[in-house]
């Protein structure tokens, strides 16, 4: 008789009546978690004080490890082992106060059984809430239910109720009458221009290179080709170990050439001596060698668009990709010619950049650069991390920040507003200068690409930059983070919590146009566009459409 090894049946789990679970996903980068654990121990405490108050218990599904120094599910591999504890028809509760690798829990939450309540802290210092968009959107993208609620500190009605009303019924239902459907467009030139240029990008199709797909988690921000190839786009998949092979190559003379052009052109750089702290000229050099790089690379493989991981890939190796994405993004960036010298590439033209490989973005950063640039106007546009923000003088602001792809020509004072910080070492070891500078005020159009039941989808709205007093604009890059650029941003017709109840995504994409007409109209076109590319097209807030 043959005798095999069978696994034992899988032992029942079941959580005690009137009790939920709470879990959490972390950083990959052991110094970010266990610089945020103090806040997400906070967090978790006012979560857990609130359950409470409701006659409920929440649980840890597993202890902080005392030798780490944190409690974030830090891996892939933990994840599952913290998983095979959890009671499945249990309440689950996320709780999020750092940034979050999202595929550290998605297998136990796609299998979930029980009601899951993703919330975050709404706090400056560290992107709880931006991790929280990130989770959320790779949720809407597998299909998977759940609600969602975030706080300032546990006091607001909002957040107090939000919980009441999950405990009861499982669900929590957000305000979203600031979204409706893209109407029947009426015939203008702005509609029958995106609908031309989206024929012409399906007829001759256009390729994005992704150096390296899947940064940070975001499993939220992979498109398959299924879904992207009927849009006439397709990708190249390249990798970072090539980009560092190809900057070897650079010479310094070459590199040290475009330095020159951004110092005459006007920006300035925050420079020191110790590279473990500062930022350097030799860290500088190799960003160059970086921007030469990927232009060349883009123009081996006839690139439209291209976006460079480098977080997860080259953070222990080379400086920040930051200063060579912002500097692709922008039309008026310094030349650099062919590996022959016969030709200056992408000249007159800002090459997309697509940060963290958000592929999301890549889509919106090209159909964006094809109609602005079709209007006569600046195409370039950049992501932005949906960061934090408060009321000033009776406006919601938001703070946009991201530390990469910001063209200079969005700050104020253009290259001359740019001013190159070094990247924190927590989490660039190798340094790196940012684009850092405050956005200008005026008029933009912003929009998201995200996932949901199976097809692509398009919010898309208006706002306004607006200008801060420099006190408040130095207490809010304080809060956040100094050295990235940071945009004051106000939603036409929407209010905070219809917008995080909303966004499918941790980045939001934005791009200027030279006043309200201009980019009613642009929105427009642009509307038109990804409606006759296929996909659902939704407009957010006060639109005039």
């Amino acid at each position: 008789m043959t005798t095999y090894t069978v696994p034992p049946s899988p032992r029942p789990r079941t959580a005690p009546p009137r009790t939920a679970v709470l879990v959490t996903s972390g950083d990959l980068r052991e110094p970010a978690n266990v610089a945020g654990w103090p806040l997400q121990a906070a967090l978790e405490r006012l979560v857990a004080q609130r359950f409470d108050a409701e006659g409920w218990t929440l649980v840890r599904a597993f202890d902080p490890d005392p030798v780490t120094g944190h409690g974030f599910i830090s891996s892939q591999r933990m994840g599952l082992e913290v998983f095979r504890d959890v009671p499945p028809e249990a309440p689950l509760v996320v709780a999020i106060a750092n940034w979050q690798y999202s595929h550290h829990v998605l297998h136990g939450l796609r299998t979930h059984a029980g009601p899951i309540l993703t919330v975050a802290n709404f706090e400056p210092a560290w992107p709880g809430l931006v991790g929280l968009l990130n989770l959320n959107a790779g949720l809407t993208k597998m299909g998977r239910e759940y609600s969602t609620l975030w706080t300032v500190d546990g006091s607001d009605a909002f957040f107090r109720d939000g919980i009441r009303t999950w405990l009861e019924t499982g669900r929590v239902v957000h305000d979203a009458s600031h979204v409706r459907d893209l109407p029947a467009l009426p015939d203008s030139p702005e509609t029958a221009l995106g609908r031309a240029l989206a024929d012409q990008l399906r007829t001759d199709k256009a390729i994005v290179g992704v150096f390296d797909e899947g940064c940070m988690g975001m499993y939220n921000a992979i498109i398959d080709d299924e879904l992207l190839n009927p849009l006439g786009i397709y990708k190249e998949r390249l990798s970072q170990s090539e980009l560092w092979a190809q900057m070897q190559t650079v010479p310094d003379a070459e590199a040290d050439d475009v330095g020159r052009w951004l110092r005459e052109a006007g920006m300035t750089f925050r420079l020191g001596t110790d590279p473990v702290t500062d930022l350097t000229e030799d860290q500088l050099r190799w960003q160059y060698k970086m921007y030469i790089s990927a232009l060349r690379m883009s123009d081996d493989f006839g690139l439209d668009a291209v976006g460079i991981q480098y977080q997860q890939g080259m953070r222990n190796l080379s400086p920040a990709s930051d200063l060579a994405e912002g500097l692709l993004n922008n039309v008026d960036r310094p030349p650099v010619t062919s590996r022959d010298g016969s030709r200056v590439l992408y000249a007159g033209r800002a090459l997309p950049h697509f940060n963290e490989v958000d592929e999301g973005v890549a889509v919106d950063a090209l159909v964006t650069d094809r109609i602005w640039t079709a209007m006569g106007l600046d195409p370039a546009n950049t992501l932005h991390d949906v960061r934090w923000g408060e009321e000033h003088d009776g406006r919601y602001v938001w703070v946009f920040e991201i530390s990469g792809s910001v063209p200079p020509s969005h700050l104020t004072g253009g290259y001359r507003g740019a001013e190159g910080w070094r990247q924190g070492h927590v989490f660039f070891p190798a340094g790196g200068s940012t684009i850092n500078g405050v956005s200008r005020p005026g008029e933009i159009v912003w929009s998201r690409l995200y996932i949901a039941d199976a097809r692509l989808h398009l919010d898309l709205g208006r706002a306004s930059v607006v200008e801060l007093p420099p006190d408040e604009t130095r207490r809010r890059k304080e809060a956040t983070n100094p050295e990235w650029p940071i945009a004051h941003v106000v939603l036409h017709g929407i209010t905070r919590d219809q917008f995080m109840a909303r966004h499918k995504a941790n980045h939001v994409q934005v791009v200027y146009a030279p006043d309200g007409a201009t980019a009613d109209a642009a929105l427009t076109a642009k509307a038109a566009m990804f409606e006759r590319l296929g996909v659902a097209v939704h407009l957010c807030g006060d639109v005039a459409l």
